[in-house]
């Protein structure tokens, strides 16, 4: 009885002392200051080959400093080319800085393009190839009720061809102004079917410049995108909407080799517009 007593009374007191150092931890608090204006700027590329002639472009940037504005501020200087499976090879010509374009240059469904960017000592690369063209039937708008309020949104009709693996980027202007959304989405659970996209988008108030009324303008682009340019917009968009279940952001996923942020894409181009009654 007497060494159960002892192993009783040991065990009590561990249990005390495990419960005050629990207590002293819990109390401290070490103020961790983030200097988030020491990060290592990268390059920022935002490259397009599509299928219609005058829209090959590249945007050429840097990140920022946390506190810094989100104005574009370009680079110059770089020398960028695309060459196409095949087929030649395009320089780009920077028309304003970090605006570079090839005006003639259209791209063709089923052939890869590889982006070479030289700036700064650096060499940066990616490839994508342009996907089949698949046609942009409609759009038109429906009201559909947000949250507690009705609004008119766009439909965006397509038929989707039979056989998984096909990736679609929707952007939308209203009043000739682009609107921030992101709409992306693939076949996974659509394949083969009639497809009638709804481009949600979630104003902030009923002043809100971006809700649609009778009498605006819209207009919208479909792009057929690769997987790999959908694996970008589909992480951009879940880290703008919150929509992960990382503890902290994270870059978008990018198909660019050597160490730039951005992606380039080799994809067809549709727009269709119409008045909003």
């Amino acid at each position: 009885m007497k060494t159960c007593f002892v192993q009783n009374r040991s065990y009590s007191l561990l249990k005390l002392i495990i419960a005050l150092f629990s207590v002293l931890l819990s109390s401290c608090e070490k103020v961790i200051h983030l200097d988030l204006n020491e990060a290592e700027k990268k390059y920022v590329i935002e490259a397009t080959v599509t299928d219609q002639p005058g829209t090959a472009q590249v945007l050429l940037s840097q990140t920022k400093n946390f506190d810094d504005n989100n104005q574009f501020v370009g680079v110059s200087g770089a020398v960028i080319t695309v060459k196409e499976e095949g087929g030649l090879l395009t320089t780009f010509a920077e028309t304003s800085p970090g605006r570079y374009e090839a005006p003639a240059l259209a791209g063709s469904s089923g052939k890869s393009y590889d982006l070479s960017v030289t700036v700064g000592g650096n060499v940066f690369t990616a490839t994508s190839k342009m996907p089949p063209r698949v046609n942009l039937d409609s759009i038109y708008t429906t009201d559909e009720l947000i949250f507690t309020d009705t609004r008119k949104i766009v439909n965006v009709v397509f038929q989707d061809p039979p056989g998984r693996g096909n990736n679609y980027r929707f952007i939308q202007y209203l009043n000739n102004l682009k609107e921030k959304q992101l709409f992306v989405q693939n076949d996974d659970y659509t394949d083969g079917r009639l497809n009638i996209a709804k481009l949600y988008y979630f104003a902030d108030d009923n002043s809100d410049s971006t809700i649609i009324k009778s009498g605006d303008s819209l207009r919208v682009d479909m792009m057929c995108i690769d997987p790999n340019v959908y694996e970008y917009w589909y992480s951009l968009e879940r880290n703008t909407n919150g929509d992960n279940n990382n503890t902290t952001p994270a870059n978008p996923v990018t198909n660019i080799q050597g160490g730039a942020l951005g992606y380039f894409s080799a994809h067809t181009l549709q727009t269709r517009r119409m008045k909003v009654q």
